[in-house]
Order: structure tokens, then C-alpha cells, then sequence
């Protein structure tokens, strides 16, 4: 476990010193975390419209923060180059998160040429019907997402790393909550950039989890 708990948190932490520079990044995944949450919430009651806000709030805001917002120029903090962190990034980096958001943006396609998703379901006859099982489309496109890249992480480096990104994803909106809850109000005061640490300052480090 101590060897699980010390994987997840180099992950977390590679995470934060390697993609969260910007101020509006880190206020957008706060929003992300937030719509997250409520929409773990909803899960049990109603996961369609569970997973309607976690694809159009919480992933379309935190991507757009990834997108348009994060620099992705040489990294002077962590002396990397975006090329060399996007061949480390053990999750989705930008290539692979552009597949994803497409599947995800061409899902709905599904539903125009099968509405009864190989009947799955009971063609919708009303928009709300559609709107139902899109959401469930929806979940599965994400479910699936998380799922795949597990697994090729069991394949591709071990299973502890597998299972600490895993949890890692799954509790990502609690901890960016604690991380990022500062964020709007350093931005309305005129910030750009986040204060970060170099990957030597383990004490400093220590304090963010």
C-alpha cells in the first residue's frame, strides 16, 4: 500500500507541476471539479444527466483550460520541453485527449443511425428521450475511456501504475478542489502564472497533498 500510495501521489504531483501554470487553468478545473462533484452526486439518482454535466460542464471546461490556456512552451520551472512532458504524461496527454473529445463529439452520431443503440434501448420518439439515452452514451464513452487507458497501463507498465492513475482520475475532482480553490481570486487580482515549485522541493511538495 505504501508503494500504491507513493506512485499516486508522484502522479498527482508530476500532474499539477507539469499542466497547471495558468491561473485560468487552474480556475477552470476548479469549476471542472465543482460540476464533478455535484455530478458524482447524480450519479445515483440519475446518470444520464450525470453524465450530461460531467462531458459538457466538467470535461469541456477543463480541456479548454488544457487547450487554450496552459503554455506550452519550454518549461523553465521543471526544465522540460512540452514535447518531452507529453512523451511522459502517463494518462491523456493532448494527442490522446483529441481522440477522446472526438469520440466523444461524434458519439451522438450513433444515435441518429441506431437510435435503438443495437437495441439497447427503445428508440426515442421524444427530444427528451434522446436526450436520455445520449447521456447514457455518454457514460459509456467515458467509462470506456477510463477502462481503456487502465488497462493499456496494466500492458504497457505495470499494474500498480494502472491502478494508481485509476484513482487517481477518479478522486482528481476533490483533490483539484483543494488544489485549485485559490485560483479565481488569484486571477481577478491580475495573476497569469501560478507560483510553482521545482520538482526538488520535496518538503514544499508534501504540503500540496
Amino acid at each position: 500500500m505504501t508503494s500504491f500510495f507513493e506512485t499516486l501521489r508522484i502522479q498527482r504531483w508530476d500532474d499539477h507541476r507539469y499542466y497547471h501554470h495558468s491561473l485560468v487553468n487552474q480556475s477552470l478545473h476548479l469549476v471542472s471539479a465543482v460540476s464533478f462533484v455535484l455530478a458524482y452526486l447524480l450519479a445515483y439518482i440519475d446518470p444520464w444527466l450525470s453524465a450530461l454535466i460531467g462531458w459538457l460542464v466538467s470535461m469541456t471546461s477543463r480541456q479548454i483550460g488544457h487547450f487554450f490556456f496552459e503554455p506550452r512552451d519550454y518549461d523553465s520551472v521543471n526544465q522540460a520541453t512540452d514535447a518531452y512532458k507529453e512523451a511522459v504524461k502517463i494518462g491523456y496527454n493532448i494527442r490522446r485527449k483529441i481522440v477522446l473529445m472526438t469520440i466523444w463529439a461524434l458519439s451522438p452520431a450513433v444515435l441518429l443511425l441506431d437510435p435503438a443503440m443495437l437495441g439497447l434501448v427503445v428508440p426515442a420518439v421524444t427530444w427528451m428521450q434522446f436526450v436520455r439515452h445520449l447521456g447514457y452514451l455518454w457514460l459509456a464513452v467515458g467509462l470506456s475511456g477510463l477502462l481503456f487507458r487502465t488497462v493499456q497501463l496494466f500492458v504497457t507498465r505495470d499494474l500498480l501504475t494502472g491502478l494508481a492513475w485509476m484513482t487517481k482520475i477518479v478522486t482528481d475532482p476533490f483533490h483539484d478542489i483543494k488544489l485549485y480553490y485559490r485560483a479565481p481570486l488569484q486571477l481577478a487580482r491580475g495573476g497569469g502564472l501560478a507560483a510553482m515549485l521545482p520538482a526538488n522541493h520535496e518538503d514544499d511538495i508534501a504540503g500540496l497533498y
